[in-house]
């Protein structure tokens, strides 16, 4: 049994931190949940809130008192910019005592991750999920709608993560000796199609849901008329046309680490369910 240790988390209203904060509160812990708006979270009882901005790292410093961990993200501020806080954020976890923190990879380089990397006062880890399963929610309004999912490239593959098991793994790295200076690429467990998310969505639902294959010009226009920047809709069209090796492929980073297997899509789905039903 591990002992009871104070944990800081920020990002805690997002999808990740969420997940990490459950974790650590169900393994006994004691978290502290980092937000800009302390007024409005919202967090299970038992988890204490503390108000801070990491990209203001004198502001943390009322929140690092007593902590032993440390859970970072990569970007802050109300834009999401990328941190250039990390050395002063690293020294003050330092002088607070943090002995391990955990950063969450945000898919590119990044200057906090390399200043965490370049740490050798704390025991640090690299959380590198793949695909979220949570991302399958961009589909709940169509679902609900008409029963239609519209996705280009369709027989691609995704080792896609359940975030909780993100969460846990953050959870045993942040509490448990051995893992300290190690990068975990977090995968679940199968690789599937996005006919078979469908699939396994229409089972939880208990609905059928029709699949519309989408040319990459059509998506590319969906796109645009969405919204997004050139770069963005490039960067979707190579990681869904040309899925990296690592986005497809099973690793057991969640069994090794968290002593279970990861969840299924099948166990996402149906924890979800009801956001692809249409209220009554």
């Amino acid at each position: 049994m591990t002992k009871t240790q104070k944990i800081l988390v920020s990002g805690a209203t997002g999808t990740v931190g969420r997940q990490v904060v459950g974790e650590l509160l169900a393994r006994g812990h004691e978290v502290r949940a980092l937000t800009r708006s302390a007024a409005s979270a919202v967090f299970p009882a038992g988890v204490e809130v503390v108000q801070g901005d990491l990209t203001d790292p004198d502001s943390l410093i009322p929140a690092l008192e007593g902590v032993t961990g440390l859970h970072l993200i990569t970007f802050g501020g109300a834009y999401f910019a990328p941190l250039e806080t990390g050395p002063r954020i690293l020294e003050l976890a330092r002088a607070a005592g943090v002995r391990r923190v955990t950063v969450l990879h945000g898919g590119g380089p990044s200057l906090l991750e390399d200043a965490v990397r370049a740490d050798e006062g704390v025991d640090w880890t690299v959380l590198m999920p793949v695909e979220f399963m949570a991302n399958a929610l961009e589909w709940a309004d169509p679902i609900v709608a008409a029963g239609e999912v519209h996705e280009p490239f369709v027989s691609r593959l995704s080792a896609m993560v359940h975030e909780g098991d993100i969460g846990a793994v953050a959870a045993v790295a942040l509490t448990e000796e051995g893992h300290g200076g190690r990068e975990y690429v977090i995968t679940g467990p199968e690789l599937l199609t996005v006919g078979d998310k469908v699939a396994a969505i229409a089972a939880a639902r208990g609905r059928e849901i029709a699949l519309v294959e989408l040319t990459e010009e059509q998506a590319v226009a969906r796109w645009r008329a969405a919204g997004h920047p050139e770069d963005v809709i490039g960067f979707l069209v190579e990681a869904y046309g040309n899925t990296p090796e690592v986005g497809r492929t099973v690793v057991d980073t969640v069994q090794r680490v968290t002593g279970r297997p990861a969840r299924t899509f099948a166990q996402w789905a149906a924890e979800h369910a009801d956001a692809f039903v249409a209220s009554a």
